[in-house]
């Protein structure tokens, strides 16, 4: 079933033009059958591993001398994050897509996205993740323009630029690799490299893979675009550029290369606990005097992927999982978050809180799943939020690494702040001047932020089974390091 997880999505991608051409409506009902389909795809992913690592051989062949499509405990968790937010965003998406022209041509590069994005999940070729790097990057750089105003095509250049840099650093990466060890499989890779050992060469790829994931990733000093593209791009576009995209072109290849390919080390470590801890501040930092609320949402992104990369760059049990626990978490709140922003643009106009009041009892779903979501990504208990933060915390002082679990409780002290004053301006204080004529948003865009509020309480109340279920044994898949290779190539 491996290869239906970018089948799916291509060939919806493919009919949706042609079905545009005979009724519209119907493009958004086909992509989001597209969508369910690969969410139920990706549930039945996490029971399939639990029997071991699946693999799929194109052709055929097996690896290392052909294509193979690889699924074990980490992709399969990225494919569920993916096609969980995908699917709700799709379903956002039905009623929200009304504002623009051409539909069709929406949700045909939103399919496009979601091939490209659970493609680099589940491949086990270098060269194929580049591809499918590519498709993603085209997508995203398409829907971040849709608007086609200034400020998104301005927003959209610059991301196809840091993008095309950072695609750049990659395939020479990719390409050096190739020239020592004469293979593209990651798992063949891996096995090269530890029987002829790091060097300079190596080590030199390695800096490429980081430059270029930070790139992808918008950690600080690399996120540049970031701020820009989340903001200028639709609602439903912005949810998934912050709660998949940068985490699976991003996070996931990061740790993917360093920890199952090249093999994780103290440099690597180190590097990665300083990104997250200064990505975490400087972050937080400029979002608490953001006004625009898209954008305040975006700084906040670069912030909490601060705390990924952290509790991953610990290199502990604990520091892995309250990593990759926070990597889902953030996809749940931050994806509620800037469905609430454009829930708030699309019924008032505007997304400047400073412009924005009373708007608690017109809105009054949109505001309850903006509170939970806000309290999450603040790490208020019981929520999801706070249990991820709470592992990293607990991870950085088992560590001894006493600095990072101070920038940790500091942010999130921060990070409150700056979500109080959200839910202040934006919701509490009364209205100035009559609102009545403020609406709810759409049943569709209330039922997809009503969904995301609710597994943002239930993940907190089911902690323990989520992270047993999920969470525990992808991060045993990074703990194997370079023992991946053995699980993909078996006695080749």
């Amino acid at each position: 079933m491996l290869p239906f997880f970018v089948i799916i999505p291509l060939g919806c991608a493919f009919l949706i033009p042609l079905v545009s051409k005979v009724k519209e409506e119907w493009t958004g009902l086909l992509a989001n059958l597209c969508g369910l389909s690969l969410l139920a795809l990706s549930i039945k992913g996490i029971f399939w591993v639990k029997t071991g690592v699946k693999i799929y051989t194109v052709g055929g062949w097996l690896p290392p001398f052909g294509i193979c499509m690889a699924l074990d405990a980490l992709n399969a968790c990225m494919l569920l994050v993916v096609n969980l937010i995908g699917f709700l965003a799709l379903m956002y998406s039905l009623d929200y897509i009304k504002k623009y022209t051409s539909p069709g041509l929406f949700y045909t590069l939103f399919c496009l996205l979601l091939a490209g994005l659970n493609g680099v999940s589940v491949t086990g070729d270098l060269f194929n993740m580049f591809v499918f790097f590519e498709i993603t990057s085209i997508a995203c750089f398409a829907l971040v323009a849709f608007g086609t105003e200034a400020q998104e095509l301005e927003a959209s250049l610059k991301y196809l630029v840091l993008g095309s840099i950072a695609d750049t650093l990659i395939l020479l990466a990719i390409g050096l690799l190739l020239g020592k060890v004469s293979t593209l499989n990651m798992a063949d890779i891996a096995r090269s490299l530890k029987v002829t050992g790091p060097d300079n060469l190596v080590l030199y790829s390695t800096g490429l893979f980081f430059v270029g994931f930070a790139l992808k990733a918008g950690l600080v000093p690399f996120h540049a675009w970031l701020p820009d593209a989340h903001p200028s791009a639709p609602a439903p576009m912005s949810a998934m550029l912050s709660g998949v995209v940068i985490k699976v072109v991003g996070i996931y290849a990061l740790v993917r290369v360093l920890f199952n390919i090249i093999g994780f080390s103290a440099m690597a470590s180190e590097i990665c606990i300083w990104l997250g801890i200064i990505s975490m501040i400087v972050g937080v930092l400029l979002a608490i005097g953001q006004w625009d609320f898209k954008r305040l949402l975006a700084y906040h992104s670069v912030s909490q992927i601060g705390y990924v990369i952290f509790g991953i760059g610990l290199g502990t049990p604990l520091g892995i999982i309250g990593g990759l626990f926070h990597l889902c978490n953030h996809s749940l709140f931050k994806s509620l978050l800037f469905l609430n922003a454009g829930s708030v643009e699309y019924a008032t106009g505007t997304r400047r809180l400073d412009e924005l009041s009373g708007l608690s009892s017109q809105m009054p779903v949109t505001s309850k799943t903006s509170l939970v979501a806000s309290l999450s990504i603040a790490g208020v208990p019981p929520l999801c939020g706070f249990w991820s933060k709470l592992i990293i915390i607990v991870a950085a002082f088992q560590a001894h690494h006493l600095a990072g679990a101070v920038a940790c409780i500091a942010v999130g002290m921060v990070t409150l702040a700056s979500f109080l004053k959200v839910q202040k301006y934006a919701f509490i204080v009364k209205a100035k001047e009559a609102v009545s004529v403020i609406k709810e948003a759409p049943v569709l865009m209330t039922l997809a932020m009503s969904i995301l509020a609710f597994l943002c309480i239930l993940v907190g109340l089911c902690v323990f089974p989520v992270i047993n279920t999920v969470i525990k044994p992808a991060a045993e898949v990074l703990l194997s390091g370079t023992g991946y290779a053995g699980w993909i190539l078996g006695g080749r």
